[in-house]
């Protein structure tokens, strides 16, 4: 507006040629009080004007009338809102490095998922029987210090009706699983409220990935009151009291820590891949004819079955934690068959010994009957796989983006090893390997799910 502005007080000067006293009779007619306003009769007013002195006239008499002072100013004024404007805007963008650090804590927590795994599969969850934020991150080191931990653990339930044969050197490797498993914790922890501290300060996050790292953080938090939770269910002196109790964790409580593992992870993996959607729109690096497929109606549906999808593979993986917490692996080590057929006998699936006082019917058995479990798993499994590959037929069908297609096909690669992972991990009775690649492959089948579901979200462009 400047650069117009001037422009036009330069041609004033320039066409000055003939009349000496109308321009002044023009310049001074305009009011004082009001804006410039520059109309045809202006113009051709002004192209009168032809000497230099008339020039430096014309430009003192505008100075006095401040339609110069006017000019300026809306110049500046309108400069000024658009830097403020591209400075708003550039600070709704997160920096990239921030979704960076969110895939970072995403592995993080995919390796404690594991970890946490392995603890169970060894049985070593219960070797810590106490909390401590601070103190517990030091493992013993004399030999006084591990006879001093090894008498607290052998005071609870799973020494003494599992354990009474083990030595010391067995508790020390059951103890460096568990403590393994709780300093992972611990560092994913301050992985991440320190370097979130540092890019917030910075104001490398906008305001809503800021909401939304809080509320992973919070989430993780509670993560760590879950895991303390679900320990306690397994060092109770109640078990000592009740016939034929195995001293094992809560599988209720077991797979609430699971899922609120999962979601840690969901929610980190979901907002760094925002984050660098939402960077590229903003420079105007995305793909603009992958972004015209996204918009495309005819991916509705299978946007939808996408969702459904990721919401099957959460609810098989939740009834695994299930499985897992009631040894339901070791049952029916075969397949497809469960003992004559495909399905128990109805008497076992809804046993009476599961029912309780005022329960109003057989559902316990859903939740606490090895045998019921193991078969939902299966159900879950088989509809989770039979679901993957109609969705993969459909999808060859439709004009997806090749981020979206490799993200389908890479989901139903997934899904084959994860039943072949599943079926080999009951067939050979849960060996301890096979069943933690199984549980890795759950979340790396969840990963390939999210990955479809954000390659699908429409792009507004």
């Amino acid at each position: 507006m400047l650069r117009n502005s001037l422009h036009r007080l330069g041609r004033l000067g320039a066409t000055c040629s003939h009349h000496h006293h109308r321009p002044f009779t023009a310049l001074r007619a305009l009011p004082r009080s009001s804006s410039f306003t520059w109309t045809a009769t202006t113009t051709t007013t002004f192209r009168s004007m032809h000497s230099s002195s008339l020039k430096q006239s014309a430009l003192a008499q505008l100075r006095s009338n401040g339609v110069f002072k006017r000019l300026m100013s809306n110049a500046a004024a309108t400069a000024t809102a658009t830097n403020t404007t591209a400075a708003a805007a550039k600070a709704t963008v997160t920096k990239p490095i921030v979704a960076y650090w969110l895939y970072f804590n995403a592995g993080l927590v995919f390796a404690i998922v594991v970890v946490g795994g392995l603890t169970r599969l060894t049985e070593s969850g219960l070797s810590i029987t106490e909390w401590n934020v601070i103190s517990g991150m030091k493992p013993p080191r004399s030999e006084q210090e591990w006879i001093e931990e090894f008498e607290k653990y052998k005071q609870y339930p799973e020494y003494k009706l599992l354990n009474r044969h083990m030595e010391l050197n067995e508790f020390k490797t059951i103890f460096y699983w568990e403590w393994t498993h709780r300093i992972i914790g611990r560092f994913i922890g301050a992985a991440f409220i320190l370097p979130g501290l540092y890019f917030a300060s910075r104001g490398y996050m906008s305001k809503r990935v800021m909401k939304q790292t809080f509320g992973i953080t919070a989430l993780l938090g509670f993560q760590g009151f879950m895991g303390w939770y679900m320990v306690k269910s397994g060092l109770s002196q109640a078990l000592m009291e009740e016939p034929g109790a195995v001293p094992r964790v809560s599988q209720y409580r077991l797979t609430a820590h699971l899922a609120t593992a999962f979601m840690i992870y969901a929610g980190t993996i979901f907002v760094a891949a925002d984050i660098l959607r939402q960077h590229k729109i903003a420079t105007g690096t995305y793909p603009k004819e992958a972004a015209a497929m996204l918009n495309n109606p005819v991916l509705h549906r299978f946007r939808r079955f996408a969702h459904i999808m990721g919401a099957l593979i959460f609810c098989t993986a939740m009834s695994g934690g299930l499985v897992a917490g009631l040894d339901a692996g070791l049952i029916y080590n075969e397949f497809p068959f469960m003992g004559n057929s495909m399905i128990p006998p109805k008497a076992e699936l809804w046993s009476d010994d599961y029912v309780k006082p005022n329960d109003g019917g057989k559902w316990r058995n859903l939740l606490e009957n090895p045998t019921t479990v193991q078969f939902d798993h299966r159900t879950l499994a088989e509809s989770t796989a039979t679901l993957a590959t109609a969705l993969w037929l459909y999808s060859r069908r439709l004009p997806l983006p090749k981020n979206a297609r490799v993200a389908m096909n890479t989901m139903m690669g997934a899904v084959v090893l994860q039943v072949t992972l599943g079926i080999s991990t009951l067939i050979y009775m849960v060996p301890i390997e096979l069943a933690a690649a199984h549980q890795a492959g759950a979340l790396a089948l969840l990963t390939s799910n999210f990955w479809l579901i954000h390659a699908l979200r429409k792009v507004p462009i």
